[in-house]
């Protein structure tokens, strides 16, 4: 079978780009023919795939997917493929890997005014009607099953077109023999004490992971422990803003920002807390890497995943309405916390038992049944 795998952008260490990316490769792995579309892509192309680079100019980001979308048009009705599977919204698709939550549902939720009148939201709304809208015919791929509800409230989805995926985490994410050696090289690295905590904060998209929170939680800790105590982000967005907050919160020499890695699981094992406090996450695999590696989590329920959290016992979940004197007092009471080694029993336990590794095979039976 020809299949074609469609993405606006692709750039490592993008948790959606990746696991486009897995997919693509299991559909390659089983002899199919996979081609891969996108405006741009970072980092090596794989082996096996095809990548087809459509760069379209435009003044707007919308302006240059409806330029992107025309041309990928044009591509696939000379190309003979036969299943489209697309990653961001967008018409005349077969799959949509639903990724992102409800853009209509959010808009109605964060802004008191109808800012769907706007050309850019009306755009975006027009291909997420395209996608989940009665009339369509294309089947969703659904990541995080509590979306489902707004999809269908919105647009009326028929049931019959979900498909609901367990978690993909990669299985190298466990704690296994070697979690001391890993935890000893990534401190050494770092330069850390024996009596020094390191949070991290992992994560493409630092504004919307909740990156501020995380920086405020941070400065707002007893000095004492604040001075043991360093924040590490890791992934792939503009860092500078973020370095402008640590410094006027006067916490920039406990903060330090680097790119995408991939040794996440010597990472995991060498911090001491996972801080997720994301404004939104329609998943949050992080979490899941980091609870089945050992490291506590504490985290805000906006993320899809983080029930899981709380099933675990292997952290702690902030509800809704999100008070930052609230991940202040969770942030200092985890870090001292005497519940860390049970956390972190729990976690590894979950791990051990929990279906949270099979999305990449499901959904590719799903795309070629």
């Amino acid at each position: 079978m020809r299949l074609a795998f469609v993405a606006f952008k692709y750039f490592p260490h993008g948790g959606m780009q990746n696991n486009m990316l897995r997919m693509a490769m299991e559909c390659a792995d089983r002899g199919h023919e996979v081609h891969l579309y996108t405006m741009s892509w970072q980092g090596e192309q794989p082996p096996g795939l095809r990548v087809h680079l459509l760069p379209v100019n435009g003044i707007t980001n919308h302006g240059r997917y409806r330029a992107f979308h025309r041309r990928l048009q044009r591509e696939l009705a000379e190309s003979g493929i036969e299943r489209v599977v697309g990653f961001n919204q967008m018409p005349g698709l077969d799959f949509y890997y639903a990724a992102d939550p409800c853009l209509r549902e959010r808009l109605e939720q964060q802004y008191p005014f109808p800012v769907s009148w706007l050309p850019r939201y009306r755009w975006f709304l027009q291909w997420e009607a395209a996608v989940f809208g009665r009339e369509s015919d294309t089947r969703i791929l659904l990541v995080s099953a509590s979306q489902k509800g707004a999809f269908r409230r919105h647009y009326g989805t028929p049931e019959a077109r979900f498909f609901e995926l367990p978690p993909g985490i990669l299985p190298d994410r466990r704690a296994g023999a070697d979690a001391a050696r890993l935890r000893r090289e990534a401190r050494a690295e770092f330069g850390l004490e024996n009596d020094e905590r390191l949070v991290l904060c992992i994560g493409s998209g630092f504004r919307t992971k909740g990156l501020d929170r995380s920086l405020r939680a941070l400065a707002s800790l007893p000095e004492a422990l604040r001075r043991r105590t360093r924040l590490l982000a890791l992934g792939t967005d503009k860092a500078a803003p973020f370095r402008r907050l640590a410094r006027r919160l006067g916490v920039a020499d406990r903060f330090r920002i680097l790119s995408g890695r991939d040794d996440i699981p010597r990472i995991l094992q060498g911090g001491d807390l996972l801080l997720h406090p994301a404004y939104r996450e329609n998943t949050g695999n992080i979490l899941l890497e980091a609870a089945i590696a050992g490291l506590p989590v504490l985290t805000t329920n906006t993320c899809g995943y983080a029930h899981y959290i709380e099933e675990a016992q292997c952290g702690r979940v902030l509800s809704e309405p999100f008070r930052q004197a609230d991940l202040n007092h969770a942030l200092a009471e985890m870090l001292e916390s005497p519940e860390r080694e049970r956390w972190r029993a729990n976690g590894i336990r979950f791990g051990q038992c929990a279906d949270i590794y099979s999305r990449i095979p499901r959904a590719v039976d799903i795309i070629l049944s």
